[in-house]
């Protein structure tokens, strides 16, 4: 059976390449998310939900990583997806599946974490000797793209102790509220979000802001740079990101909750990050439909104010002539489905706000 042909929770290791090596420049190799192909044998990227998606021959799977790269949800043939490794130094291949029945097989795999610290690389796949990819899957047609914090992420969604700190293992985007509703919609979705970071100032930053490290700068790059001087010294975090790669149908943004964080904000200048922000989204992506979303950790004076200028940025933006600007509320979390690390929302809250979003999702843009 399928099912037990694929490691359950595949861990990398160093082991001698038998086989047919795949290059990750191979023209059957799907990819989506802001990747860097500046060395077309080492593609890097550092934003969840990054995706590779290929279809291959014969009866094994195996993959190639930069060690440390981190952790990779993967699903072969829509079986149960599982979590692979790449945490040791020395980790650059893990085994996907062994004892296929002989024939193509099709291997999804999401990137499900927060790469910047790791500076992920994948690096090809290795098959049964003589084999190679066949033409991959087409890819849906409907483009999403989320825009947020450690909501979006997944941070801690794993956990089930809100005193736990955060752990990149118990961080996983693939069953985090955007990732369900892209599955939900059959649709793309493309990622731009990092733990901690506002619309106009980051977790714990300053009232008057942190301007460089904050969502209206980073959403220009191919990758998240925690400290604005690493984009001198690193190419992918320095590297601009192509717009003209992709273009969503609509754009989610969820931001405001670590802008509103340590009563230590400034809720004019909030407000000028969602304006600043909007200008860039619209700006890159003239015809996507633009949804700011609110929740779900808010409440009280917080998501009042939230709520508020979410309403007063979209009205206003309207009244100017852009009627693709929408606002949703998430349900805020009360704690009847748990939490995950540092009351972040649970996998239970997850499903329970890409349920919500999905249903708005479906009416707004007449995807049934």
């Amino acid at each position: 059976m399928l099912a037990l042909a694929l490691q359950a929770a595949a861990s990398a290791q160093t082991l001698p390449l038998k086989g047919t090596v795949v290059s990750p420049a191979d023209k059957n190799i799907q990819y989506t998310g802001r990747i860097s192909f500046n060395c077309p044998q080492r593609p890097a990227f550092n934003y969840p939900g990054t995706q590779i998606i290929a279809t291959f021959e014969g009866t094994s799977l195996r993959m190639l990583a930069k060690p440390g790269s981190g952790y990779f949800m993967a699903a072969i043939d829509g079986a149960r997806p599982f979590k692979v490794a790449f945490t040791g130094k020395k980790d650059s291949i893990a085994t996907l599946a062994t004892a296929l029945a002989d024939g193509r097989h099709t291997v999804r795999l999401m990137y499900a974490i927060e790469g910047y610290e790791f500076y992920p690389e994948f690096r090809g796949f290795v098959l049964d000797e003589g084999r190679q990819l066949a033409a991959p899957p087409a890819l849906p047609s409907r483009k999403m793209e989320f825009v947020g914090n450690s909501i979006t992420c997944g941070y801690g969604n794993e956990g089930t102790n809100p005193a736990e700190g955060f752990t990149y293992e118990t961080e996983n985007h693939y069953y985090s509220y955007a990732a369900l509703t892209a599955r939900a919609l059959k649709a793309q979705h493309w990622v731009v979000a990092r733990s901690g970071i506002g619309a106009y100032r980051n977790y714990g930053g300053p009232k008057t802001g942190t301007p460089e490290t904050a969502m209206p700068s980073q959403y220009e790059y191919t990758a998240y740079a925690p400290k604005p001087e690493l984009r001198k010294q690193n190419a992918l975090q320095a590297e601009k990101w192509d717009f003209s790669r992709y273009q969503p149908d609509v754009v989610c943004i969820n931001l405001g909750t670590n802008d509103l964080s340590t009563n230590n904000y400034d809720s004019r200048l909030l407000k000028k990050g969602y304006q600043t922000l909007y200008n860039k989204v619209r700006k890159h992506n003239p015809k996507a439909k633009i949804v700011f979303l609110c929740g779900s950790m808010l409440n009280g004076k917080e998501l009042e104010i939230a709520r508020r200028l979410l309403e007063e940025v979209t009205e206003e933006a309207q009244k100017a002539g852009d009627k693709q600007v929408y606002r949703f509320y998430f349900t805020p979390q009360d704690g009847a489905l748990g939490y995950g690390c540092d009351w972040h929302p649970s996998l239970w809250q997850h499903e329970k706000m890409a349920a919500e979003l999905t249903a708005y999702l479906r009416s707004l843009m007449q995807w049934f």
